[in-house]
């Protein structure tokens, strides 16, 4: 087959890779019509379940495709919008996994008459991390980010009209507004560059910039992708909007801010700064063609840097905190330290893949990503679960007493707190561990002092972590309640907190961890099936 004919196949069958995203957004459709006739939470609540399950079928008949195919050239994966490569179709397992549960976790949140416009802005939300895990074009990417933020906004307002859920809706727009220029500003310095927006076309003309050595707009362009993907991640000092918005929004709303936003934002670095190269790419040396500095050399210490100010920043200020939200907010900014970490190293963990060697950066990365959402949706499912207008929960006193009240719960909630402090026997120890020993490993030949001073780093900020987690912990089982909370029987804020609860403790050992561990190897692998 011809490089032109290549080329036409390519643009051609590029549904194929998209058809989890075209069945979310038929759902989608179907739920918005529907909501004009209907005011039923649960009736839109099914349909939304349906939506994911038929999308996951889709995935599922297309996984295959993740491997290398013999006649796809060179010049087709140079041309398709989308790939579906390993990385990818991990992305969007988790991105329909998190749009169950917080289907779930929504279910008895909304009144009647705003669920189908919530259900079916979630589906089309998770059709944009869908199409951002799979996006091979700076175009593709960056609309399928807007696909993510646009619902967004209306979805801050749905639930709650009063002046906080005003104020929180307004700040994240005009925030996201402003990061979103951020980043089509920098990637029009891309576009300048290379002159393409196709991502393995961008790096195969930076790779092969006479000398090795990068113009200084290729700096710039680094600066404002991250600047612009900062915002979404939770980075400082692109944070600020953060404990506003999830004190002043409804809790399932919160919960998806925590998780949804950092799994597109992540996958977006990943691919932007050229960590997992496609398929006719190599990594070449350690300088220009290291994985993960394709457009610049100096990522890793940028990311250096924006890791360890967001861990000591996050953590510091969380100690201040007695709101729940604003305490996990302020947490979810920390665990994007941690994150970031392990992107800071990875580039000099390339070349240990394969059975029975250590995980790079990008497999401890995309591992903490799904320990992260484990126990953070389960936090806020906790607060959710016993929040109610006659006994609202809000700060940390409110949960005094709630292991006499609720064991059941109470329990459930220490498993996640001790996941986000990272204790043993929780996938957040494993994935803390993870990223210690990822720092702590960095080649000798790389002048691994720095990364092992951010090793040191993650322990100090984990052990900040530890005292306002355990300060949750102490409220719970210490202190007598004023007024007890009331008993509630929600079945699907319960069916939230078992399948959070599962998670957190399965990928923490044994057989769950280890098929994680591999899932995550593959996605980082550097092999591209593309059309």
């Amino acid at each position: 087959m011809s490089d032109e004919q290549n080329i036409i196949a390519a643009l051609v069958g590029t549904y194929r890779f998209v058809i989890p995203e075209i069945v979310l957004g038929v759902a989608a459709c179907v739920i918005f019509l529907a909501g004009t006739f209907r005011a039923n939470r649960h009736l839109f609540g099914g349909l939304a379940l349906a939506g994911l399950g038929g999308a996951a079928v889709a995935l599922g008949l297309t996984w295959d495709a993740a491997y290398p195919n013999p006649e796809v050239t060179r010049a087709g994966v140079f041309a398709g919008p989308v790939v579906s490569d390993s990385l990818a179709l991990l992305v969007k397992a988790i991105a329909l996994a998190a749009g169950l549960v917080l289907v779930l976790f929504s279910w008895d949140e909304l009144p009647d008459r705003q669920a189908a416009d919530w259900h079916a802005c979630l589906l089309i939300i998770i059709a944009g991390v869908c199409l951002t895990g799979a996006a091979n074009d700076l175009i593709t990417l960056f609309l399928a980010l807007e696909l993510i933020s646009m619902p967004t906004y209306v979805m801050l307002y749905l639930p709650r009209h009063d002046s906080a859920a005003q104020e929180a809706a307004l700040k994240y727009f005009l925030l996201s507004i402003f990061s979103s220029a951020l980043l089509l500003f920098g990637f029009s310095y891309l576009y300048g560059l290379a002159g393409t927006t196709n991502l393995p076309a961008l790096f195969d003309t930076v790779q092969h910039t006479g000398g090795g050595d990068l113009p200084g707009v290729a700096q710039v362009a680094v600066i404002l992708v991250v600047a612009g993907l900062g915002f979404r991640i939770t980075a400082v000092p692109f944070h600020f909007y953060a404990p506003d918005v999830y004190e002043g929004t409804a809790t399932p709303m919160a919960a998806l801010l925590a998780f949804v936003p950092k799994v597109a934002g992540f996958a977006a670095l990943v691919r932007v700064l050229g960590f997992v190269l496609p398929a006719f790419e190599s990594p070449g040396g350690p300088d220009l063609h290291m994985a993960g500095t394709a457009l610049s050399n100096q990522v890793p210490i940028l990311l250096w840097f924006l890791a360890a100010v967001t861990m000591f920043l996050g953590n510091v200020l969380a100690l201040l905190q007695d709101n729940l939200k604003r305490l996990l907010a302020y947490s979810s900014v920390a665990h994007a330290g941690y994150m970031l970490v392990a992107l800071a190293v990875a580039p000099y963990l390339r070349g240990r893949d394969g059975p029975g060697t250590e995980v790079g950066g990008i497999e401890v990365l995309l591992f903490y990503l799904v320990a992260y959402g484990a126990m953070t949706i389960g936090a806020f499912a906790v607060i959710a679960y016993l929040d109610s207008p006659q006994r609202p929960v809000e700060t940390v006193d409110d949960l005094s007493g709630l292991s006499k009240s609720h064991p059941g719960v109470a329990l459930m909630m220490v498993v996640f707190l001790f996941s986000l402090i990272g204790i043993p026997l929780t996938a957040g120890f494993t994935g803390k561990l993870m990223v210690f020993f990822g720092a702590m490993t960095v080649p000798a030949a790389y002048d691994p002092t720095l990364f092992r001073v951010l090793a040191l780093l993650v322990a100090i900020n984990a052990a900040i972590g530890g005292w306002y987690y355990l300060r949750i912990v102490a409220v719970m089982y210490l202190r007598t309640p004023v007024r007890p909370l009331e008993k509630r029987g929600a079945w699907a804020a319960l069916a939230t907190l078992w399948i959070c609860v599962v998670l957190t403790i399965g990928f923490s050992f044994g057989p769950g961890a280890r098929w994680l561990v591999e899932a995550t190897r593959q996605a980082a692998a550097t092999r591209t099936a593309s059309n």
